[in-house]
Formats: structure tokens, sequence, C-alpha cells
């Protein structure tokens, strides 16, 4: 099996439909989405019938702390992100929010979780930005891979001989051994809203049967997604997120 996985979308078509068909020509036959479909960006509706089209078809998705804003839960956002959201809920409809309403926090297939933020709270949307972090998901999950997002930024931990996590940086394309006998936490990276000063789409490809693990890049169109986040009238900073990368 070869698995893409994408995280924070922000209703980014551009961004997902380009990051789609670039794992499809690796040959990946089944997808995950690790929460944070909406939010940020302007095609909420779009993004969330494609996504639960994937999910018809055998995907796993995730719920997002921005997903849950969008349904009116609690949670804690910024005012641009605030913005957005309100924006949001007046653009979904029946059909898109009872979508997001039957997702859960978190899934499980074999020796694999799926979650968008921490596998030890995922109702607290805990950024994972240190080994502790990472140890008490691993600890949680009790599984050889657990994959996330929320971060924005590609990164991967792994349980060392020591038994402490360990931080490894990606280099895009180029496949990381990830033996099972290990343990292993991928941030994925955002394809909708990457904010490491590189505006390129993110995503990950697992491939389990040879136990590899491949972070991406894909150069997407960024103007097109941030002329749409002006013509909506959402905030300007939503925009110069999508050009800058940051």
């Amino acid at each position: 099996m070869k698995m893409a996985m994408f995280a924070d979308i922000h209703s980014n078509l551009e961004a997902i439909s380009t990051c789609l068909a670039h794992a499809q020509t690796l040959g990946a036959d089944r997808f995950a989405f690790l929460g944070d479909l909406v939010g940020y960006g302007a095609d909420p509706v779009a993004v969330l019938d494609l996504v639960e089209g994937h999910a018809r078809d055998g995907a796993v998705v995730v719920l997002g702390n921005h997903d849950a804003a969008a349904l009116g839960r609690p949670t804690d956002l910024n005012p641009n992100a605030q913005a957005a959201i309100a924006w949001t809920r007046a653009q979904l409809g029946a059909s898109q929010r009872s979508f997001l309403e039957a997702l859960p926090l978190a899934a499980r297939e074999e020796n694999m979780l799926f979650v968008h933020a921490s596998a030890a709270a995922p109702e607290q949307w805990v950024y994972i930005t240190s080994p502790a972090q990472a140890d008490a998901s691993i600890r949680a999950a009790g599984t050889s891979y657990i994959f996330c997002g929320h971060v924005h930024e590609q990164q991967l931990y792994f349980r060392g001989a020591d038994g402490h996590p360990k931080l490894f940086q990606p280099i895009p394309d180029t496949p990381i051994p990830a033996t099972r006998q290990r343990q292993w936490l991928a941030i994925v990276g955002s394809t909708g809203q990457p904010r490491d000063r590189n505006n390129a789409a993110c995503y990950a490809l697992f491939d389990s049967e040879r136990e590899r693990l491949t972070f991406h890049r894909v150069p997407y169109d960024h103007r097109r997604a941030a002329m749409k986040v002006r013509a909506a009238g959402l905030p300007e900073r939503l925009a110069l997120r999508l050009e800058r990368g940051a």
C-alpha cells in the first residue's frame, strides 16, 4: 500500500488538487486527510465535497480544530482565523456540516494512528513542537506509526535506542527507511498553508510494504488561491501567507 497523507488543507482547492494529482503519479492507492480541511481559504465547500468523495472510496479522514470551529465548537483561534471561520460557516450547507460532524478525532488502522494534533489528547489540539510532546503522543498511540498535522511544517520524530524520541528534519523527495521495529511520529506539513517560507504545498507518502516514508513539496497555483481569498473578502494576511509561505 502507498498512502498519501494531507493535513491542514484549509479550504485551498488548488493546493489539494495539485497534491492529489502528484501523489497519484507516484502510485498512491490510498489517502488520509489529517484534519483542518477548512478555515483560512476560499473553497470550503469544494474541498469538503472532494474529501468526502475520497472518504466514500475508503480514505481516512479525521477532524481538525478549524473543522470543529466551523461546527461552532469552542476552539482557541486568532482573530484572522476567527474571521475566516465565521465566513466559512456561512458557506457550508447541510451536507458539508453532516460530513464534518461525523468525523472522528483519531483513526486507527493496524499499526498506524491518524490524528490532527497529539494522540495524547486529540480534543485539546496540542502542537507537537518538542521531543517531550512527541513522546506523549507516541506513548498514547501505542502504534509503530503516528501521522498528524497541525504544526504546518514537515517534521519527523522517531524513538531512538535510548528510548527517547529524536527529531529528524526530512528532505523533500528523499525516502526515509521507517521500519516498524521503531516508533515514528510524522508531521506531514500543511497542504494548504505552509509556514516555513516556502509556498509549495506539503504532503507525505508512506509505502507500507517497503516501510519507507517520503515527504514532498509541490508547487501549485498559489496566486490563484490568494486571489480567491481576496475576492471572498477574507483578511489580507491570509492571502499573503499563501504567497509568502509564512
